[in-house]
């Protein structure tokens, strides 16, 4: 008993210096800059538990022992290990990681994953590798610079660029990819007066794009997911002192180039020799360059100040103000955007609750005109005209007259005259945000809770005057025994869209030895709404009042996503998406769409662990389901009855009554349902000094909502959506990118891309023999109604539809002679056949960037190989009767005519569709030069410098003798031309 209560006593006195033996550390995280770093973790090697440092750098870790091994490890930075001796307090400062920097972090949808555990085709590009210049809306950031992206901008200010990913996968139902603004999906719907959706957003503001291209990755978005998802983050608030950021840029935007016509004397021998005497007599005596009439020399302004930083060192903060002020080369045309936007980003509850708060404004000015038609007359206007007439009662502008005084009918108005007396303008007003709510939960730090919800307000208004004293205002009075009687024009509309989106969802991530999962589930809810429009007209004859409404669009959602990895060498993401949308009716209103994709990390292998000569391999292959519901056509399964315009009332009695009509519909409308498969590579060698990927994609869109003619007495309308075939979509992606040179004095980095896409019609739904296929895209000018384009079985959709033209033995294309292809002896529109397509073979990206010590030199590069272009502007105006249709006027002849000889006589509709005018429209593009050069704080204190010079569409190597190669319809119809732009900027970091 004795020897029990010595031993006992002997512990209880031990047990004090048991304890003082565990000790407690304090200490503070930083950066190399001295800036503190929140939620980095700490962890004695070996041991339970641990310790994370709050908003300050800050932390507490108990239970050190000497001995011990602390580490202390944050993403992007590289682990530090602290042998611990006893010391109180710890400053440890963490040195950033280029190879975890290189592994970025991308964002895949309601969540987050490292580059190198993704397993889909997933793309990003940050704000440092953005196209430089003057960015006036965000598409033009990423131009040429992802494969498998094709980005085609349009010359007009503010112009929506139009995006394909793959090369879409829908024939009548939208293409556009699914865009994702800070965790908010936007609608593809804009209100009248807007340009793009994307048009209000700042490219200042903008940190990154990701892009979903497969659908084994896109699967987590479901139905809006068939032509792939853009993920946008926006810049957020920093931890640290206040910082401040000014960028100004002014560019001069310069015609490039314009349609070639004849010119004033060209155009006099040709009516001399060609014209009749009444028509010869017609000629002026003035020398007018119609398009130099409207087009002129133009400047952009675009300034940015943003403040970053964190209040009362606690919350992170970023307020933005922005303005462009972009002048259109058309002379009266602009668009104007201020923008500002702000985010907060608080860390609470020792990092467990993370909060994002996004809110932005944008206000908008856009002036436009009716661009096709001025453009038009400004190409085929009689240059021996004189733009004024000092006898005109037309505001002083020369116009065609007949020889009582009246105005003609058919020819052209003065092209001056439209771009003054035509007064069209459009103000906006946006309002979009999001709120993320993230809770780690105390009591199960495994699972979070995420909470987001967003909404986008888009308002417009707008109007279009025309002057009382433009020709564009008389109009035939029949009160006044059919004169012409100058009521001028008025009208104007308000519009309003808007888009609500809630998500909630839970996220449990595990380590499990060397398993890894990362669970993914929640709810999506999301409401589209034209919350009202209105338009009126007055001042004319006969007033009328109309109001347009367009039913609410919802859909909802369930998803999930399942994370498997296994040491970080094999990993396994499974997708699931249940949509409904009130398209559809209810037997077809859901869809289910999932994905699946495998990736095995080679160089994670022993066996290729730590070789620096292939640094990086990584296999994948994935594939999913996606969908498609976005046609213009909102509730076709409906039967519905609309009431009649004022030309429908009829009157019975003292009464007016309204006719009532029933509307065609598709009961069985339903999913458009798209099936892909992905096989990819990713790649680096010599430590990730040159890195790409290597992708190879089969997809399939089966049930094509088509918008197409209906046999008479099917419906109860001619034309409408129905799901009607298959298109198959087969492609190769390549991209490469390389530090060639890196020294302290010398960097070079080049990235290049390279995309082929062999795209066919596999299926029509049922046709009958003979039957060719469905005429689509617009109409052509130059005869009545004409379409040179066709979706047919086992050709590209939207392929040109043309007669064969006949050559002589000069290669001069025989007028009114084309190729009897069915062997009838006539030619008729039997003959017709598809030839060559809008979409290339190949699109190609190159950007170069070059730093020598404080200059920097950047470029870009774009090609594109294998697309065709229909000269519609040469198959319209590039025969000798285009000039001499009438005896009272007269009109400009494009210099196409020279290489034809082609008069009217020639079977006019025949020729307006001859596979003569369908042309090799490859090009290489330069995009932009740019030149800068940097004051670093080391010369002014207070803060850097960068200085800019370069040049914009710098020029263009292409066969096509047309005003541009590049037209996304591939119809070259009184196109907007794509400014020369000279700019020069300044950038300010205080």
């Amino acid at each position: 008993m004795k020897t029990i209560y010595k031993k006992l006593l002997f512990l209880f006195l031990l047990l004090p210096f048991t304890v003082l033996a565990q000790n407690t550390v304090n200490g503070i995280v930083l950066d190399k800059s001295g800036q503190p770093i929140p939620g980095v973790n700490i962890n004695v090697q070996g041991a339970p538990g641990g310790a994370s440092t709050d908003f300050d750098g800050k932390f507490q870790l108990s239970n050190v022992k000497n001995g011990d091994k602390i580490l202390v490890s944050y993403i992007g930075y590289k682990t530090s290990t602290i042998n611990y001796s006893g010391q109180k307090t710890l400053n440890v400062v963490l040195e950033e990681d280029s190879n975890e920097l290189k592994e970025v972090v991308v964002q895949v949808g309601y969540g987050t994953v490292k580059k190198k555990d993704a397993t889909g085709s997933v793309s990003q590009i940050s704000a440092k590798e953005f196209n430089k210049g003057i960015n006036v809306t965000p598409e033009s950031l990423i131009s040429g610079r992802i494969s498998g992206v094709n980005v085609t901008g349009g010359g007009a200010p503010g112009a929506k660029a139009d995006i394909r990913i793959r090369g879409g996968s829908s024939l009548n139902a939208s293409n556009e990819p699914l865009i994702v603004l800070d965790g908010l999906p936007l609608s593809n719907a804009t209100p009248s007066g807007a340009t793009s959706i994307l048009s209000t957003i700042d490219p200042n503001d903008i940190e990154s794009f990701t892009v979903l291209k497969d659908a084994s990755a896109a699967a987590i978005y479901g139905s809006r997911a068939a032509n792939g998802v853009i993920v946008i983050t926006t810049k957020k608030g920093t931890k640290g002192g206040i910082k401040v950021n000014f960028s100004s840029q002014v560019g001069i935007n310069t015609v490039a180039n314009t349609v070639d016509v004849m010119s004033a004397d060209q155009y006099r021998s040709f009516v001399n020799e060609n014209g009749t005497a009444a028509q010869q007599a017609l000629l002026g005596n003035a020398n007018t360059n119609w398009q130099d009439e409207i087009f002129h020399t133009s400047l952009t302004t675009n300034n940015n100040i943003s403040v970053s930083g964190a209040l009362f060192d606690k919350l992170p903060v970023r307020l933005s103000v922005g303005n462009v002020d972009n002048a259109g080369i058309l002379r009266n045309t602009d668009f104007e955007r201020t923008t500002t936007s702000l985010s907060l980003n608080p860390v609470l509850f020792d990092n467990h609750l993370k909060i994002d708060i996004s809110g932005n404004l944008s206000f908008g000015k856009n002036r436009f005109q009716d661009e096709g038609a001025i453009i038009g007359s400004a190409i085929g206007f009689d240059p021996t005209q004189p733009v004024y007439d000092a006898n005109s009662r037309y505001g002083g502008y020369f116009e065609w007259l007949e020889p009582n005084g009246n105005l003609p009918l058919l020819p052209a108005r003065n092209p001056v005259a439209r771009l003054n007396q035509d007064e069209r303008r459009a103000t906006s007003t946006r309002k979009w945000g999001n709120i993320r709510l993230d809770y780690k939960l105390h009591f199960f730090e495994d699972l979070r809770v995420v909470a987001e919800a967003g909404i986008d307000r888009f308002d417009s208004s707008g109007y279009t005057e025309v002057s009382t004293l433009s020709a564009l205002g008389y109009q035939p009075n029949a009160f006044s025994s059919g004169n012409w009687v100058n009521f001028g024009n008025y009208s104007s509309y308000t519009d309003a869209r808007q888009n609500k989106n809630l998500n909630t969802y839970l996220n449990y991530v595990k380590d499990l030895g060397k398993f890894k999962i990362d669970a993914t589930a929640g709810y999506n809810y999301q409401l589209f709404e034209r919350v009202g429009y209105s338009s009126g007209e007055t001042r004319q004859p006969t007033p009328n009042e109309d109001v347009a409404t367009d039913p609410d669009i919802n859909l909802q959602s369930y998803f999930g996503r399942l994370n498997l990895g296994y040491d970080s060498r094999y990993l396994l993401t499974l997708n699931y998406r249940r949509d409904g949308t009130s398209r559809f009716s209810e037997d077809n209103r859901w869809g289910n769409f999932a994905g699946g994709a495998f990736a095995w990390n080679v160089s994670e292998e022993a066996f290729l662990k730590d070789n620096e000569t292939l640094s990086t391999l990584k296999l994948r292959v994935g594939y999913g389901t996606t969908g498609q519901q976005d046609i213009s056509a909102q509730y076709d399964y409906l039967r519905r009855v609309t009431l009649g315009t004022i030309n429908s009332q009829y009157i019975f009695g003292n009464t007016i009554y309204s006719t009532a009509r029933p509307e065609g519909y598709n009961e069985n409308i339903k999913w458009e349902e798209l099936a892909e498969m992905n096989v990819g590579i990713d790649y680096g060698f010599f430590n990730d000094r040159i890195t790409g990927s290597i992708n190879y994609f089969d997809k399939k869109s089966t049930d094509l909502l088509a918008d197409i003619a209906v046999p008479d007495g099917a419906n109860l309308r001619n034309q409408g959506f129905f799901n009607i075939g298959s298109v198959r979509t087969k492609g190769v992606e390549f991209s490469i990118a390389s530090d060639i040179v890196k020294n302290d004095n010398l960097t070079w980095n080049v990235a290049f891309n390279t995309t082929y896409i062999d795209q066919k019609i596999s299926e029509l739904g049922i046709t009958v023999p003979g039957f060719q296929g469905y005429l689509a895209g617009d109409n052509i000018a130059g005869g009545n109604g004409n379409k040179v384009q066709i979706n047919s079985v086992g050709f590209t959709p939207n392929s040109f539809f043309v007669y064969e033209q006949l050559y002589d033995a000069n290669k001069r294309p025989i007028a009114g002679a084309y190729v009897d292809r069915n062997g009838d002896g006539k030619i008729d529109a039997g003959d017709r056949y598809r030839y060559h397509k809008p979409a290339p073979d190949y699109t190609f990206g190159l950007f170069s960037t070059l730093n020598y010590k404080k200059f920097d030199f950047t470029m870009n590069w774009r090609a594109s190989l294998g697309n065709y272009i229909f000269d519609n502007v040469s198959s319209n105006l590039g025969y000798s009767d285009a000039g001499l249709r009438r005896q009272t006027d007269l009109s400009n002849v494009s210099s196409d005519y020279y290489n034809t000889g082609f008069k009217f006589e020639d079977n006019g509709t025949q020729r307006y569709l001859s596979n003569y005018f369908v042309k090799d429209a490859s090009f290489i593009k330069l995009d932009n030069v740019t030149v800068g050069y940097t004051l670093d704080k080391a010369l002014l204190k207070a803060a850097s410098l960068r200085f800019t010079a370069g040049v914009q569409n710098v020029l263009i190597l292409t066969k096509y003798d047309g005003l541009d190669p590049e037209k996304f319809n591939g119809i070259d119809n009184n196109v907007y031309p794509r400014a020369r732009t000279f700019l020069f900027g300044v950038n300010a970091n205080f």
